[in-house]
């Protein structure tokens, strides 16, 4: 079972990008996350609450992250978090968390970027054909000078 996450943080490195088995792109990431809180007394600000959260992408998603984004870029990151369990060489057991992403973007509180729109294209099952940008075309009837209310 997961659960729906929505991180706030700076990337920890380069994404890491590679490809499945059969040929799909896939990304890992790390997300710092921390808290900022002032110290009343020294004026000093400071980190706290420090969490590492590993991250993975798939698809035109992955292959975007990794050309776009790189080590310290603040992001956003929507996914879903879910518990991974394993046995390592010496039968312990070890638990962490990770994220799969759903979105992630550049925050743009203390940055800028510039978005350029990548072709997308349907995957294999529909007979090869590309699907069409519902923002590319013009409504029924074109479009109007006419305010709509």
């Amino acid at each position: 079972m997961s659960t729906p996450v929505n991180l706030t943080g700076r990337l920890v490195a380069e994404p890491e990008m590679r490809f499945s088995a059969k040929g799909q792109p896939v990304a890992k990431f790390t997300v710092v996350t921390s808290r900022r809180v002032r110290d009343n007394q020294t004026g000093e600000w400071s980190d706290t609450d420090t969490s590492f959260w590993g991250c993975v992408a798939f698809g035109q998603l992955a292959e975007n992250l990794a050309e776009s984004l790189g080590r310290g870029i603040a992001v956003l990151v929507t996914g879903r978090a879910a518990q991974e369990e394993w046995e390592t060489k010496d039968g312990q057991k070890r638990r962490s968390i990770k994220v799969t992403a759903d979105e992630v973007a550049p925050s743009l509180r203390f940055a800028t970027c510039k978005v350029s729109k990548v072709a997308r294209s349907k995957p294999a099952g529909n007979g090869g054909r590309s699907e069409p940008d519902p923002w590319a075309s013009e409504p029924a009837g074109g479009y109007s000078d006419e305010p709509p209310f």
